[in-house]
């Protein structure tokens, strides 16, 4: 919201971001701020889509609509004509770009020569929004596109933090509101659904997913379903990850396809955030050979480990059967959301740990011992290794000290002077029982309350 109350006309702002992140409810809510003009594009035809936008338009001009307008360019230039006489006096923004791009291709080109003269000229400030990546990065975003270089603020609205989280379901125990993150994820249309429900995780679970009339028993279909283009052919690859083929060998003998023609596919999987890749802590990104293809979005990888290989028997069962069989399948989803929240967490912990540390990864090399989370001192001088336990309970003194000799019996991963530099070792456990304290011992405990604190 910040961003675009810093925008003054005339310009060029784009928005975009996953399906569900809250872009549309962001925009409306600007809308209101500042008596702009919204609208959203449908699926339909080129000739249909202006016909909707001259109505929107009309609502502030009135007659604008009467006129029937051949081209987009026809359309924009009317439009810069009113604005220029004073109305439509706020932003213009138009949701859902790639579907009226999807039907005029030309569109961009038409929109760069607008965004260049005539709405210049008319002091008119042009929002544009759009939930396919892909299409917005080519619109603003590569250095071929009509439109780059011309957005005084273009980014991508990006999923909650985790840390908001119990506020929004009114969790006062933090466990509780990592459990549910390793649901809902950071979408805010999950949290809206799920708040209804507030503590009861698995009443909400079961109502929400589990159950056949639930709102998002089939939404994955639906997110990949309403991308532009249409991605539903990405929907085995999903299948694929989410029952644990992570290499790309792996997903390719799953699918009975050589490995060769999924690279494509999994890069779209990426692109939209959906899926990404793992690599060991100081692989290069580029020139790295150790990747591994997981889910992303907490959300998703719980549907494919719970839904997606037993529809036909949640169809079939009463609420208790599909409630037993989310309790008997949720432990590994809150250890994996754990993992991933205490990696994510690594950088901005500055104030529990020693020194600062950078962006942090697991490390794997071969048969060799795991690494849970490994980052390195932003000065380079500390080394951080680190063990996750998802533990029901608090952990004890003995538990930790437990934890930390398994930590301590993996020895040092094969990192470049990682012998040379000092070393941190950090036990991740989400509760420390009452009167544990930390006096004297070697290692360091965070738990789920300061990392939830970090990732606000």
């Amino acid at each position: 919201m910040a961003r675009l109350d810093g925008l003054q006309p005339p310009g060029l702002a784009v928005v975009w971001g996953r399906r569900r992140v809250g872009k549309t409810r962001l925009l409306l809510e600007w809308c209101r701020k500042t008596g702009g003009l919204y609208t959203i594009a449908d699926q339909s035809a080129a000739s249909i889509q202006r016909k909707y936008f001259a109505e929107a338009i009309g609502t502030r001009v009135p007659g604008f609509a009467e006129v029937v307008y051949p081209d987009w360019r026809s359309l924009w230039r009317a439009l810069a004509r009113e604005a220029g006489r004073g109305e439509p006096k706020g932003p213009v923004i138009l949701d859902e770009v790639p579907y009226l791009v999807a039907s005029s291709p030309e569109l961009p080109s038409v929109l760069q020569a607008f965004v260049d003269h005539e709405g210049r000229q008319a002091g008119l400030l042009l929002v544009l929004a759009g939930s396919s990546q892909r299409m917005m990065h080519g619109m603003v975003l590569d250095g071929s596109a009509p439109l780059y270089g011309r957005a005084r603020v273009a980014f991508e609205v990006l999923p909650l933090s985790p840390g908001y989280l119990g506020q929004a379901l009114q969790l006062a125990d933090p466990v509780d509101a990592l459990k549910a993150y390793a649901v809902w994820g950071g979408i805010p249309w999950y949290w809206e659904l799920a708040e209804l429900y507030r503590k009861d995780l698995d009443r909400a679970v079961e109502a929400l997913v589990l159950d056949p009339a639930g709102p998002l028993h089939r939404e994955p279909d639906r997110l990949l379903a309403e991308e532009q283009p249409v991605a539903s052919t990405l929907r085995p690859l999903l299948d694929a990850i989410g029952s644990g083929a992570h290499r790309l060998s792996e997903v390719a003998a799953r699918l009975a396809q050589p490995a060769t023609s999924l690279s494509r596919p999994l890069s779209r999987l990426v692109e939209l955030g959906l899926v990404r890749r793992d690599q060991p802590f100081g692989q290069s990104e580029r020139t790295g050979k150790i990747t591994l293809y997981r889910i992303a979005d907490p959300f998703l990888r719980f549907w494919f480990h719970v839904v997606a290989a037993r529809r036909g028997i949640l169809v079939s069962s009463c609420p208790s059967v599909r409630q037993e069989i989310w309790r008997q399948t949720r432990t590994p989803l809150f250890s994996q959301a754990w993992e991933d929240l205490c990696r994510q967490a690594v950088p901005h912990l500055s104030q529990h740990l020693p020194v600062a540390f950078g962006p942090a990864a697991r490390y794997w090399h071969k048969d060799g011992p795991e690494w849970d989370v490994v980052a390195r001192s932003l000065d380079g001088g500390t080394l951080l290794l680190g063990e996750c336990k998802w533990l029901e309970k608090p952990a004890t003194g003995k538990v930790l000290d437990r934890i930390y000799q398994e930590l301590l019996a993996k020895g040092l991963p094969d990192l470049s002077a990682s012998e040379q530099t000092g070393l941190a070792r950090v036990l991740f456990v989400p509760k420390v029982a009452p009167g544990v304290g930390q006096q004297q011992k070697p290692y360091i405990t965070v738990g789920a309350d300061q990392i939830l604190d970090a990732l606000r």
